[in-house]
């Protein structure tokens, strides 16, 4: 302790972290505290969603496409209701009227199960609909809700009278006293893409600055982190009057969310406010949307806004290998970690070494997720698995360099199904995902003794030179504008 600078110049030469002060040193430690705390909450295997959720992308970008078509730039309520349906997003029912004749007569039904309904202003060029006393709430039968269309677009027309009407939208009214209102969306930023958004909702969401963000795609842990960094999330354990809230329903509505911006990037801001939680489910009560065309960017990523690159489904596809047999490749994910840890058990102790260049008998966490978990924007693996049992059956892999100009592959079969041309498939195929990626050169560092890699380097066209590191290591390396064009495996 203390400043003598003779002695901390000492420490520091050799090497020694010093401080002045107890608080300089416990800062320090903290530093590594949180950077450990940081790496294991990265390097956690997310959940993934449930199995029984397949979105409906095809009807969600359907409408999104007619209202485009039309020139439109925002859709009508029972259009968004209808996209957040596609993605089992609950939403409540909701009817557009441009009358309110049609108001009176589209309410009738609600009112069956319903015991007050609920009639909201519709413009585009008014979208938040609190700051111009566009709502009415707690109507208690078809004339009240006809009488209210008919005040919301007179008092419009006269208060705004530039501003577009579309109509009105009536719901059935949600009377639960232990719901809590938040709010859910999607933003455009001009450096990062879509941003999603959760906090404090309802007509106090701007002034209660009760948010989070986060950068697409989520899974389910990065959704609950989400929800974590906001005060209101106290409030979801429940109390003493109040039971606990449904936090699991609100991240899987999270993840949904970022489905949607990945599958649609058309649309570009989303809004779902208010969002009511409750002890079973949640539901939201409005919603919108606003669309334009993206820009389209060069590489395998299209026409992606998202600042990180998500799962690349396209690349989902069947291998056949020599005898007609067939395989189902896709891209590796995170909740991968137990098929690899199978795959490996299932790899003779000679294979590891040659794949790993050392003998490997630690399966941890921690190694496989190094393996499982990728930034797709700069690596990519595929998986081979068997369509009748889902085990891994080989796995082939491509990490680009900072400049995106070279990438380094790693392939490694089960021992057992050596021979059957699947190492020759995954080669071939992480050869053309690098041509789609705009790499220019794969490279690779192979055992001299594994003579078979070598050998079938050679035939794919590899230039096999040494490594200027270790005379037992071949380095190979193939311009991938020079990969033939067949697709066939040997």
């Amino acid at each position: 302790m203390g400043e003598d600078g003779t002695i901390r110049g000492e420490l520091s030469a050799a090497r020694i972290p010093n401080y002045a002060s107890p608080a300089e040193a416990a800062r320090s430690l903290m530093h590594l505290a949180h950077d450990a705390e940081a790496r294991e909450f990265l390097m956690a295997a997310p959940p993934s969603l449930p199995s029984t959720f397949t979105p409906d992308v095809a009807t969600a970008r359907g409408i999104v496409e007619a209202a485009l078509a039309e020139g439109r730039t925002w859709l009508s309520p029972p259009d968004v209701c209808r996209v957040l349906a596609a993605y089992d997003i609950p939403i409540m029912a909701t009817e557009m009227a441009t009358s309110a004749e049609e108001a009176a007569r589209l309410a009738s039904p609600f009112f069956r199960t319903a015991r007050h309904c609920v009639v909201k202003l519709i413009s585009p060029d008014l979208p938040f609909k609190s700051h111009i006393d566009g709502v009415r709430l707690g109507l208690e039968s078809p004339e009240a809700v006809a009488q209210a269309a008919d005040e919301l677009i007179t008092q419009t027309r006269r208060n705004y009278p530039q501003a577009r009407i579309a109509g009105v939208s009536i719901h059935p009214m949600l009377e639960d006293r232990h719901g809590l209102e938040l709010y859910m969306g999607l933003a455009e930023t001009p450096d990062f893409g879509p941003v999603l958004v959760f906090g404090h909702g309802g007509t106090s969401v701007e002034e209660s600055e009760d948010i989070a963000l986060e950068l697409p795609p989520l899974d389910l842990n990065l959704a609950d982190a989400q929800i974590g960094r906001t005060r209101i999330a106290r409030l979801l354990r429940g109390g003493p009057a109040r039971p606990p809230l449904d936090r699991a329903a609100l991240a899987e509505a999270l993840v949904r969310l970022s489905q949607i911006t990945i599958d649609i990037p058309e649309i570009q801001e989303l809004d779902i406010n208010p969002l009511v939680l409750l002890p079973t489910g949640l539901i939201g009560l409005d919603a919108r949307m606003t669309l334009c065309r993206p820009e389209t960017r060069p590489g395998r990523t299209g026409s992606s806004r998202l600042a990180i690159a998500p799962y690349p489904q396209e690349w989902e596809q069947q291998l056949a290998l020599k005898g007609g047999r067939e395989v189902f490749v896709r891209p590796v994910r995170p909740e991968d970690e137990e098929l690899f840890k199978a795959f490996f058990e299932a790899v003779t102790p000679e294979d590891l070494r040659l794949r790993f260049f050392a003998p490997v008998r630690d399966f941890s966490h921690r190694f496989l997720a190094r393996l499982t978990q990728l930034d797709y924007a700069r690596a990519i693996a595929f998986a081979a698995v068997d369509p009748d049992t889902g085990s891994l059956l080989g796995v082939v892999r491509l990490h680009a360099d900072p400049d995106h100009q070279t990438g380094e592959y790693a392939v490694m079969v089960r021992s057992d199904l050596k021979g059957q041309g699947l190492g020759w498939a995954l080669m071939k195929l992480i050869i053309r995902y690098a041509r789609a990626d705009g790499i220019e050169t794969i490279k690779g560092e192979v055992l001299k003794e594994n003579t078979s890699m070598i050998s079938m380097c050679q035939a794919l066209g590899f230039t096999i030179g040494t490594s200027p590191d270790d005379p037992g290591i071949a380095l190979v390396t193939m311009p991938v504008a020079e990969m033939p064009d067949e697709d066939q495996p040997r």
